[in-house]
């Protein structure tokens, strides 16, 4: 294997920072309309931040595979309109109050209002999207929107339920948060022109990064606090979302600890037991530390499909990312 250089995120960021700067440029042209509430949520929206790590994917797999352009800067929008979008639905279906430390926009809109403003950036984004002309990336984007609604509905089915499996987890897993790391990464590999067994290879690494991220993001619902999070922790365990630390603690715990988690989910709030009993289980049995080493696997596995690539600052930084998934802390 050739020589790889482990890069920071901050180092990270730096290679794409002016293509970064304009995402940001477009996505906010591309949510100024006419229509003033759509212009508000979408300002709103910018403003709260992010790291925006899904357009530096499609700027880093872009380069990886030899394309500069401004295609690169629109799919970058597009993919964080895309995003952007599915966390406005998220809070509505989940009535959360905050996002990213700030009201979240069904709580400062209404439900309504942040619905149809959540349809629009889809909708927008597609629109630039069309500009390509190009029926591979409207492929893409369309099966991921696809996968990322029926994530949601299977969700859905799946709450307040203590059966879930961890195959069951994992596919949910990526067809809600993975899934666009995967299409962020095959979008780099169309704009470089590559062969279908190239994208795939790439979309790949997508996959495996962003099945590392959710469950590091599973991991931190247990272990960090609202500031730094943003929103309050054991959220999911609130809202009766089984994730893979849930699911590893009830393996291993007894019937009676097993019964009192259970009805923790199906009744959705903490009467049955306090969430530092959950997190007190969790920690004695070791589920947290399993879904990190989950983790881990998955962000090897995602550098595997690097390997045949040349050295490149690019595949560096494709490298690294693993790493700042796993010790990631919001």
């Amino acid at each position: 294997m050739a020589s790889v250089k482990n890069l920071t995120f901050k180092e990270v960021l730096e290679l794409v920072r002016p293509d970064l700067l304009l995402v940001e440029e477009e996505f906010g042209v591309q949510t100024t309309t006419g229509v003033r509430p759509i212009s508000e949520i979408g300002q709103y929206l910018q403003e709260g931040g992010g790291k925006r790590l899904r357009p530096a994917l499609v700027l880093l797999a872009a380069k990886l595979c030899g394309y500069e352009g401004l295609a690169g800067i629109r799919m970058g929008a597009v993919v964080e309109m895309i995003h952007t979008a599915t966390l406005v639905h998220d809070d509505v279906i989940d009535q959360a109050d905050t996002r990213r430390g700030r009201p979240s926009p069904n709580s400062r809109w209404g439900n309504p209002m942040s619905v149809l403003a959540g349809d629009w950036l889809y909708m927008q984004a597609f629109n630039i999207a069309l500009n390509e002309r190009s029926f591979r990336i409207l492929d893409v984007l369309i099966r991921l929107t696809q996968v990322m609604v029926e994530g949601e509905l299977l969700q859905l089915t799946c709450l307040r339920r203590a059966t879930v499996t961890e195959e069951e987890y994992l596919e949910l897993a990526y067809r809600k948060t993975a899934c666009l790391f995967s299409a962020c990464m095959r979008l780099g590999a169309l704009l470089g022109g590559k062969n279908e067994e190239e994208e795939g290879r790439l979309g790949l690494y997508g996959i495996n990064l962003g099945l590392a991220f959710q469950l590091i993001d599973d991991v931190l619902d247990f272990t960090s606090s609202e500031e730094v999070l943003g929103k309050p922790i054991g959220n999911d365990v609130r809202e009766g979302k089984m994730t893979l630390p849930l699911i590893y603690l009830l393996q291993r715990c007894s019937p009676e600890e097993s019964r009192k988690v259970s009805r923790v989910l199906e009744e959705g709030g903490f009467d049955a037991a306090q969430f530092a009993e959950i997190l007190e289980l969790i920690d004695h049995y070791g589920a947290l530390q399993s879904a990190r080493e989950k983790a881990q696997d998955f962000s090897e596995k995602a550098r595997g499909f690097l390997e045949e690539y040349p050295d490149s600052p690019y595949k560096d930084a494709l490298h690294s990312l693993p790493d700042f998934i796993l010790e990631r802390e919001s």
